[in-house]
């Protein structure tokens, strides 16, 4: 099966946010996840939860959700929400591989300009820019990489970075 350019119609495009908006949304995002993952112990849950509340609040997020961890160097798709994604990520390839293999948070400006297949997969060619974070347990292990993708170039910044590392850090270790 391939990706289809056509964006599908439950899946509204990008808007992108200015620094100063996209810090009140993550303010507004944080206390709506603190309030619903209060004592929350299941990591499903959690992933769940925290992609729905961020894709409300950020109008960038075209896609957004997990990839699990899955044998060796290995990533499976796990909870999100948007288009299909990828079901299994080598950690050789594309941005999350690579987020995966170098425990790195990953910002991609422009995905097509990668060079496609290798350094970027085109799990929906509607994507356009990027940010990969690694996640780790609280043994310092990583368990996944959280994947926001968006329908317009140069969505993602420090900003984001900040803000998405410190929501992992918080919940998963």
């Amino acid at each position: 099966m391939s990706a289809s350019a056509i964006m599908p119609y439950f899946i509204k495009p990008s808007i992108n946010m200015d620094a100063a908006a996209k810090k009140a949304a993550y303010e507004q995002a944080i206390m709506e996840i603190d309030a619903t993952l209060n004592g929350e112990t299941n990591t499903i849950l959690k992933m769940v939860s925290i992609n729905c509340l961020l894709k409300t609040h950020l109008t960038y997020y075209y896609w957004v959700g997990f990839y699990l961890v899955s044998g060796e160097r290995k990533l499976s798709v796990g909870p999100y929400q948007g288009t299909m994604g990828c079901l299994h990520i080598d950690f050789s390839k594309g941005v999350c591989g690579r987020a995966a293999r170098e425990e790195k948070t990953q910002i991609v400006a422009d995905c097509h300009a990668l060079d496609q297949g290798t350094a970027h997969i085109a799990c929906d060619p509607n994507s356009q820019s990027e940010i990969v974070l690694p996640v780790f347990n609280e043994k310092k292990e990583l368990i996944a990489v959280f994947d926001v993708d968006s329908s317009l170039k140069d969505s993602f910044d420090e900003v984001d970075k900040a803000y998405l590392e410190r929501i992992l850090r918080q919940y998963f270790g």
